[in-house]
């Protein structure tokens, strides 16, 4: 019979089954009464017909029984009886029902929201055809493994490799819109023509970038980003042809990108703009500002493409040594450049949540156990009465479906609840740089890994019972009576079980520690300043207005003197890069009077006003700060940081000395002051060697504003921005924070902080659940040993010994447990190395505070049962038993 026909007889079976019944009671009869009927004809009595038509059917019952077999109609019988026994057996237990399901949901839900994160960021298919083909393109120098490229560099590696199938390049940077209620600052990125082919993206409405159309002489068209299409234009399919003006530049809008497509390296962009190097940096073949990325041609591997960029590296420096000397090659997967520094953060929390499934497993197998061996005789008497054992585990399967379903339900809503949670504590302007976190969901991928902790968990609730209640063993339980088992033989299992629990929770709370303690510290680097009391806040000024040196110095003291009138405000100071930022915008130069060799010293350049250091809270070491009248009518003076002092002039005194940029003729530049060592870069990078040059020599209409006030910082921003809109309301205003919010929310604070609470967040609960687990150990132990206690107490032991007794029993097992757990820990450490600074992966002060924390808290959860047992009356505890 086919499947189909046979699947719509068990259906029928199921929904018209007072038919059926009816059906095979009338087929049986007729076939009764047929052999009736021959053994009459045969000539036998009526009473002897009957009976030998009896014994050739061999029974009615029988037969019904054998065909509803057939049917699937027992099976269905016994397990809906199975499912009625299972859910009256666990209404009896709701303490160890409720503590099952909380259990697997608590693991589950941990699991699976990390999962979710992990699936989005490093398992879900990048948004572009054939994305394992695309690979990020960097040049290398000392300073920085992965820098930019020149724009001269892009063209040469475009025209000279052969490995790829296209070479484009990107940038991220904003733009100002001019609308007619004004103007607004935009988030944006300019790419070459071939950039989206190079993904292999296409616009959902309108067309791509046409070849050529990024070169000067091209008419300037912008891409819009489908949420930039929803927002700005209500989706409306017109905008197509329509002309934004975009840093004073008229645009054509010429597309719209697909709803899913994002590129988090140049993300948050609203516009997509052509490249169109039309000056300045983009010109210049020592200046880098662009990244790349390409398309490996068909069966290149990464490391033929990474030997062919190294050879073109190699002779771009031979035939450019004076831009290009030490500057090689590399690629990185495009996957690998998405996510970043993300990825081994990740991986960790995937870890911390698997350690506190497993905690949770064990401690319901402890439950399980605990349970099978109070239901002995209960699954001895049914065996006895004729249960078989295929039964009986019938019987463990449906339960532990039902705790299964129970807690995986449960599971995917704690899940939910904190992929949600974990979102919203992701800051607005990192968030915005993962867009791959956006779609985050309970997909397919993530449902299955639900399913497989599922099943899993059904293995676990299934065979735990199932192989603690052997057929030997439920003989014995029949054999024992009322009073039970001491159950030494799970005494022993479940003391292992604990310490499995104790010595994970061990590595949860080492790691825990150690993430905690580099967090600390983070926060706590001497970044060279005083952040409190400190407001930034970003400044574009239109081209067209202030594109001049002297239009910029002019709009910097303007805004310098309207903003240090706001009440509050102590001091105000100008940079063109904000610190914290990153060490990015470098120059080279050489110390005049020194023999040099072409070579480039490397070092972040900030063009500072007079009042910077002063508005920061810097400390000046030696010399003096830059004065107001320093201008480009004045010799060229700087300031450096003792990095470079350390660097470049060890055993000398650099004031009064002079630098150059690598320009000829050289232009001196004399050093006129030393300040402290103030953090550019991220915290966790050591400070490097750093040039301050004055404003007002190397003016910029891009610039961010530092203020020092003695009030409410968040008070001050309005203010600040209000006074720069009635100066010129063509000035945008952007990222404005306090200096404490910009480095507490910065990308390297951001992820110390999270992988720190997450994984204590796990050690916390792991603590707990080891801690319940060893509770639950020590009290059955004292319940099942109740006759032997009596009876040593009727012997003359005192409640004393009593108490020594049980604490030297759990006092051994948390021992035992957090030994184990801190090797382990030490070696769990090292995997997790990366991520922590400023503390040492066998940090002995964490190792014996966990130890120490650990040992207290079990001592504290034995102390229950062993007040109980030295409470035992010895005359009842006998009389009982």
């Amino acid at each position: 019979m086919r499947w189909p026909e046979i699947l719509r007889l068990r259906l029928r079976t199921l929904t018209s089954r007072r038919q059926v019944e009816d059906e095979l009671d009338e087929e049986l009869r007729y076939h009764f009464d047929r052999e009736m009927d021959e053994n009459l004809a045969a000539g036998m009595s009526r009473a002897e017909a009957r009976w030998a038509a009896l014994r050739s059917v061999g029974g009615l019952e029988q037969r019904k029984e054998e065909c509803r077999d057939m049917r699937g109609l027992n099976l269905i019988d016994n397990t809906l009886q199975d499912a009625h026994f299972a859910l009256r057996q666990l209404r009896k237990t709701l303490g160890f029902t409720f503590t099952a399901i909380l259990l697997l949901a608590l693991g589950m839900g941990a699991s699976v929201a990390i999962f979710a994160f992990v699936d989005a960021t490093l398992i879900k298919p990048l948004p572009y055809k054939d994305s394992t083909r695309l690979v990020g393109v960097f040049e290398t120098v000392p300073m920085f493994p992965r820098s930019n490229l020149s724009y001269a560099d892009y063209l040469d590696w475009k025209k000279m490799n052969k490995v790829f199938q296209s070479l484009d390049a990107y940038d991220q940077r904003g733009f100002i819109l001019s609308t007619a209620a004004g103007v607004e600052p935009v988030r944006a990125a300019r790419v070459t023509d071939g950039f989206f082919r190079t993904l292999g993206v296409s616009p959902v409405l309108g067309r791509d970038f046409f070849s050529g159309e990024d070169l000067p002489s091209a008419h300037r068209a912008v891409l819009l980003s489908y949420g930039a299409w929803q927002k700005r234009y209500s989706g409306k399919p017109e905008v197509v042809g329509q002309v934004v003006t975009l840093d004073g530049e008229p645009s054509t809008i010429i597309g719209v990108l697909p709803r899913e497509f994002h590129f988090a390296p140049a993300e948050p962009a609203e516009f997509w703009s052509t490249l169109h190097p039309a000056g300045g940096c983009d010109l210049r073949r020592s200046c880098h500002s662009l990244y790349g990325v390409a398309r490996l041609k068909a069966g290149v591997s990464m490391q033929a493409a990474l030997a062919d960029v190294k050879v073109i590296a190699k002779q771009l420096e031979a035939q450019y040594p004076d831009s290009n000397r030490d500057q090689g090659a590399t690629l990185a997967s495009l996957a690998e450049v998405i996510t970043g520094d993300i990825r081994p953060i990740l991986l960790v929390l995937l870890g911390g949540s698997g350690l506190l499934l497993l905690i949770a497993g064990v401690n319901a197998a402890n439950l399980l156990l605990v349970r099978a061996e109070s239901r002995r005789r209960e699954m001895a008497v049914r065996s006895a009465l004729g249960a078989s054992k295929g039964r009986l585990i019938r019987q463990f399967v449906t339960e532990g479906l039902v705790l299964v379903a129970a807690g995986s339900a449960l599971g995917l809503v704690v899940s939910w609840w904190t992929m949600q949670l974990l979102t919203r504590l992701v800051p607005e302007n990192l968030l915005l740089r993962m867009p791959f976190l956006m779609g985050l969901s309970l997909n397919p991928r993530v449902l299955a890994f639900a399913g497989e902790i599922a099943v899993l968990a059904l293995i676990l609730f299934t065979v735990t019972p199932a192989f603690h209640l052997s057929l030997g063993q439920t003989r014995e339980g029949l054999a024992d009576g009322s009073r039970g088992s001491a159950g030494t033989a799970w005494r022993r299992l479940g003391s292992k079980l604990v310490v499995l629990e104790l010595a994970t929770a061990v590595v949860l709370l080492v790691g825990a520690g150690l993430l905690g303690k580099s967090l600390y510290s983070l926060l706590r680097v001497d970044i060279g300043f005083r952040p409190e009391h400190l407001v930034t806040l970003q400044v574009a000024a239109p081209k067209a207005a202030y594109d001049k040196d002297e239009q910029a110095i002019v709009l910097q003291r303007e805004l310098v003197r309207r903003i240090e009138a706001i009440p509050g405000v102590t001091s105000v100071g100008v940079t063109t890069s904000l610190p914290v930022s990153g060490n990015g915008n470098t120059t080279w130069f050489r110390v005049i009077g020194r023999p040099w060799h072409g070579e480039h010293n490397e070092v972040p350049e900030r063009d500072v006003s007079a009042g910077y250091f002063t508005a920061l809270g810097a400390n000046l070491i030696r010399g003096r700060f830059f004065t107001e009248a320093e201008d480009g009518s004045k010799p060229s003076v700087a300031i450096i940081n003792q990095a470079l002092v350390r660097k470049y002039f060890p055993n000398e005194d650099p004031i009064g000395q002079h630098l150059t940029y690598l320009s000829e003729p050289p232009k001196p530049i004399e050093i006129v002051g030393i300040v402290d060592d103030i953090k550019e870069g991220p915290l966790e990078v050591a400070t490097v060697p750093a040039l301050y040059i004055p404003f007002n020599q190397s003016a910029s209409r891009y610039f961010g504003l530092v203020v020092r006030t003695a009030q409410s910082e968040q008070q001050l921003l309005p203010a600040m921005t209000s006074a720069i809109r009635e100066f010129d309301p063509g000035i945008v205003t952007a990222q404005g924070a306090t200096m404490t919010t910009r480095i507490n929310d910065s990308p390297s604070a951001y992820l110390h902080r999270s992988s720190a609470w997450l994984v204590g967040g796990f050690a916390l609960l792991a603590l707990l659940l080891g801690v319940v687990g060893l509770y639950g150990v020590v009290a059955y132990s004292v319940s099942q040993r109740t006759r032997e206690i009596g009876l040593r107490m009727a012997l003359g032991a005192q409640p004393g010994a009593v108490y020594r007794l049980i604490l030297k029993e759990a006092g051994w097992l948390t021992a035992i447990g957090v030994i184990v757990g801190l090797v382990c820990s030490t070696g769990a450490a090292t995997l997790i190395r990366g991520l922590l600074f400023g503390v040492k992966t066998w940090d002995l002060a964490t190792l014996a505070s966990v130890g120490l924390v650990l040992g207290v808290a079990s001592m504290l959860a034995s102390f229950i049962p062993a007040r109980r047992a030295a409470s035992v009356n010895p005359v009842e505890a006998l009389r009982a038993e």
